[in-house]
């Protein structure tokens, strides 16, 4: 690694993660920051690199959060329906 490089995390399989199985539109926008974060790093602007990784981890701590949300809901009308048929 050169001395100029800064390590900044791209959260690319957390990105990829939150696209295949949590929540799709917001796992597609952090996955577009993240390859950012790939991209500015690649230039040399850590600064713009930073910034996208920081939106690419709030978004896909969101996007975890609202998929988990999404789950629970439909777990629970699912058990509600099945009580309401007895």
């Amino acid at each position: 690694m050169e001395s100029g490089q800064r390590n900044i995390p791209s959260y690319l399989a957390l990105s990829i993660f939150n696209v295949l199985a949590c929540c799709f539109p917001l796992g597609v926008i952090a996955l577009v920051c993240s390859l950012r974060v790939e991209n500015a790093s690649g230039t040399g602007d850590f600064d713009r690199a930073a910034n996208a990784s920081r939106l690419a981890l709030i978004l896909n701590i969101v996007g975890i959060l609202v998929g988990f949300i999404i789950i629970v809901i439909v777990i629970v009308i699912f058990v509600l329906k099945e009580k309401e048929s007895y």
